[in-house]
């Protein structure tokens, strides 16, 4: 430093001279600017490269301004190495000027880093292990405590203390801390534990009533998980609610391969009967019927000898219905066989009798999954009559206007 100084004095530059400075700075602001054209040309050729070329990573690169703001901080650290040269140690100028440059650099190395770790968010993205983990949001409570330390660092730059005596003082701060970062923290908390324990990732169908969400996860934060509901609207919920309240995740259902179908038909109680001779010969006509009609006449000619209702087994005509249905499930072309297939009766009420289908689809698209649904349903109800059987319905106006009209 002292040969440099003599050797400026010996050229007439005397840095206690306001136009010996004005030269001086006047050469760091060239070399500076020279730099800065050098590094804004370099840039470019990247941008076009990554623009024209077929490199898709390259392009994540130039998108986040991380080559854009690491020259940046280059041009600032620079400036601060011709600084430290030209410029007496512990004069009130280069105490000033440096001090300005170092919060240059320290602020675009925050933003650098914060560019780094969008471009690795981005890069994950391309690899299927991304999804097990909330990387979004553990990459925000990263930027969130390395924007603490810098703005620490800035501060004890400003006031000239040392950052030790700042950071000693956040132990007193730390409830204060905890209360003004409490979304954040429990935000990334829970975070990892959605992660550690499998419970949400991006792309997944969540169902939550308490927040009106039904639909695709988009984006999981350090304090929010954004949902996409089916009608487009976006819904948020605090990333911690996830773990403190329950939550549906249809996304397993979507990876079995099948959709459940579990909806009842109501029948007219008052119209199951036993079949009739002539019921029976009639259905006994149909291909899916005919196993189950030879193995109950059997039963019946076995145990009930008496030829009575009464004193042994008999056919009814929900019997035998039920038995069609089970068979027209069994051979329908875009029903699951290897997941549970079963027609069951439930408990009747007031409405009937609830003969329930319970079954799984060989899709789980909701266009395609709703279309056979109506599909197995409409059959249902055309072809139930055949039967003997009626659907129940509650009586509307319509069924008793005649019946006042007579009265």
């Amino acid at each position: 430093m002292r040969h440099l100084l003599a050797f400026l004095q010996r050229y007439g530059i005397d840095l206690n001279n306001p136009s010996s400075l004005f030269i001086v700075f006047g050469y760091i602001f060239l070399t500076a600017l020279v730099a800065h054209f050098i590094l804004r040309i370099i840039l470019r050729k990247i941008e076009k490269h990554a623009e024209q070329g077929n490199r898709p990573w390259l392009k994540i690169f130039t998108q986040n301004k991380l080559f854009h703001r690491i020259s940046l901080t280059l041009q600032g650290i620079l400036v601060s190495v011709q600084l430290s040269f030209y410029l007496e140690t512990g004069s009130h100028v280069g105490l000033f000027f440096n001090i300005c440059v170092q919060l240059w650099i320290l602020l675009f190395a925050l933003l650098s880093f914060f560019s780094l770790l969008d471009v690795i968010l981005k890069l994950s993205h391309q690899y299927k292990f991304s999804v097990q983990l909330p990387l979004r949001g553990i990459f925000q409570g990263v930027k969130l405590v390395a924007a603490s330390i810098v703005a620490i660092l800035m501060i004890s730059l400003l006031i000239g203390k040392s950052p030790a005596i700042l950071f000693s003082g956040l132990g007193a701060m730390a409830a204060v801390l905890m209360l003004v970062f409490k979304d954040p923290l429990l935000g990334l908390v829970a975070g990892i534990q959605l992660s550690a324990n499998t419970m949400l990732h991006m792309g997944d169908w969540l169902e939550m009533p308490k927040y009106g969400a039904d639909g695709t996860v988009i984006d999981i934060g350090l304090t929010t998980v954004k949902v996409q509901n089916w009608d487009n609207t976006i819904t948020t919920i605090p990333t911690y609610a996830l773990v403190s309240d329950a939550f549906k995740n249809w996304s397993y259902m979507s990876a079995s391969g099948g959709r459940r179908i579990k909806r009842s038909v109501f029948i007219d109680s008052t119209s199951i009967h036993f079949m009739s001779a002539d019921e029976l010969q009639r259905l006994g006509q149909v291909d899916l019927l005919k196993p189950w009609i030879k193995e109950q006449s059997q039963k019946v000619a076995n145990g009930n000898a008496a030829q009575s209702v009464l004193n042994g087994e008999s056919m009814t005509n929900i019997g035998a219905f039920r038995a069609w249905l089970t068979e027209y499930l069994h051979q329908h072309p875009k029903i699951r066989k290897d997941m549970t297939l079963m027609v069951r009766q439930l408990p009747p009420g007031a409405e009937g009798l609830p003969l329930e289908i319970y079954a799984f689809t060989n899709t789980v698209e909701w266009l395609k999954y709703e279309a056979i649904q109506a599909d197995i349903f409409d059959h249902i109800y055309a072809v139930i009559e055949e039967f003997g059987l009626r659907i129940y319905q509650r009586p509307s106006g319509n069924d008793l206007r005649p019946q006042a009209l007579v009265c």
